[in-house]
């Protein structure tokens, strides 16, 4: 019976998926609204400063998913999984690897700044106090024991309420875990679980859909806010920064997958076309995150791999931050004639090597932590971080991109690491000979759940 009806069944499915996906007019929109609102920007300054909370809206409804996204992805992932040593061996390999990563990220960035001398001769004027406040909210965040306590939520549901993405990522190794121990008996609650990350999935597709309004408010805010003049005095620097982070995701990283997996970075990154088009509207790798799931795991990468990768990675692989952190900081101390010494970028090295792996958890993340660490070591420099501000919003978008590019070539690393990818799937996924269906983030037939084993009924 089952081979009776499978044609009807494919053909249905395929109906099904060109019916359903419409997404290239959501990215077709996406592209328009980025041009009218730097039009906007340009034309009408003030009326373009003003539409500044519709892009705020958008990023805080994509937010607003992260933690039940992660939570689910975790839980389903880890409780999918019998063996816990494969789930502990996968979460240290890949700390161990976003530490390093992140340490030569922050190399590289001080290699650049010295050798681009960014800054210098533009005498670039003070503000005097206007660092303060950047330095305020990296101090908000506490010592190192804050933020290591601040990971462990007052109860066990506000880790989805409460905006931490460590907190949610705490709560959900905790229940996979306990999921894992309970075996067949916490099968019912995965199933349960699959079926809320269908609906939070459903959920995400709709407010995707508000993504060109967002794009349109939030470009014509800051090309109002900065206007031509300034972007364009500051344009070096930044093209600075967008190749810097090119050539390390692109060769860097780009050779290091190429050497491990034989993959190319060039159609991974095709690949992951329409994610880096959403990061561009939205300055944030956020909003690509339950996508990036999705395609890795379509890319042939076991489910548990993938839900404990991405979600920490988010947090602790932050390559293009720590990029931006040592650059903006070598460009303030040149743009104000008060380079660093040798020394002084050494210990501002280790310092931001700590302080970016809680800059996910910070409000204005880039900048408090920027301004924390010019306060640590050269507090006659805080007043130059609001030179930064007027084109923070486009550095941040090279900083998203980065970002999520990072932990995409760090999921297939570690994938092979652990031997829980299938390279041959991949291959076949970037050569375009199996392309992700769009519609398997919210169709019913989608295995959001792991397919427990039931028992033979008895005949």
């Amino acid at each position: 019976m089952q081979a009776l009806f499978a044609p009807s069944i494919k053909e249905d499915a395929v109906a099904a998926q060109g019916k359903r996906d419409k997404t290239h007019w959501l990215y077709i929109a996406v592209i328009i609204a980025v041009v009218a609102g730097v039009i906007v920007g340009l034309l009408a300054p003030e009326f373009g400063k003003g539409l500044k909370p519709l892009g705020d809206l958008f990023v805080d409804l994509i937010k607003m998913m992260i933690a039940p996204v992660i939570f689910c992805t975790i839980v389903l992932g880890i409780g999918s999984v019998r063996a816990a040593a494969s789930v502990g061996k996968i979460g240290g390999l890949a700390m161990g690897y976003f530490v390093l990563m992140s340490t030569f990220a922050l190399a590289i960035g001080l290699f650049v700044g010295n050798l681009l001398k960014p800054g210098t001769g533009l005498n670039l004027p003070k503000e005097p106090g206007g660092g303060a406040k950047y330095a305020d909210q990296a101090h908000e965040a506490g010592g190192t024991w804050d933020f290591i306590r601040s990971i462990v939520p007052d109860t066990l549901f506000s880790s989805l309420t409460s905006g931490s993405v460590l907190q949610a990522l705490l709560v959900a190794l905790l229940v996979g875990f306990g999921l894992q121990a309970m075996g067949s008996a916490g099968e019912p609650v995965l199933r349960g679980i699959g079926l809320v990350q269908k609906l939070v999935f459903r959920i995400l597709v709709m407010v995707l859909w508000l993504a060109p309004v967002g794009a349109f408010g939030a470009i014509a805010a800051v090309v109002g806010a900065t206007g031509f003049e300034a972007v364009k005095q500051l344009a070096w620097l930044m093209v600075a920064f967008y190749v810097t982070c090119a050539i390390f995701v692109f060769i860097i990283l780009g050779l290091l997958l190429r050497f491990v997996t034989g993959l190319n970075v060039f159609k991974l990154a095709r690949y992951l076309g329409r994610e880096y088009l959403l990061i561009v509207a939205t300055s944030s790798s956020e909003s690509a995150l339950p996508r990036l799931i999705a395609k890795m795991e379509h890319a042939g990468v076991e489910k548990s791999t993938v839900g404990i990768v991405v979600p920490t990675g988010y947090s602790f692989n932050l390559d293009g931050t720590a990029i931006y952190l040592t650059m903006a900081s070598l460009f303030i101390a040149d743009a104000m004639g008060a380079p660093f010494s040798l020394g002084e970028q050494f210990s501002l090295l280790l310092f931001m090597m700590i302080a970016s792996k809680g800059a996910a958890g910070v409000t204005g993340a880039g900048l408090a932590t920027l301004a924390g660490g010019l306060q640590t070591h050269r507090p006659d420099l805080l007043d130059g971080v609001p030179v930064i501000v007027g084109i923070d919003r486009f550095m941040s978008e090279a900083r998203a991109l980065t970002n999520f590019s990072g932990n995409a070539i760090a999921t297939l690393l570690i994938g092979k690491w652990t031997s829980t990818v299938d390279l041959a799937q991949t291959q076949r996924v970037l050569d375009k000979q199996d392309p992700f269906d769009e519609s398997t983030m919210v169709d019913d037939h989608d295995s959001a759940a792991p397919a427990p084993k039931e028992p033979a009924p008895a005949l």
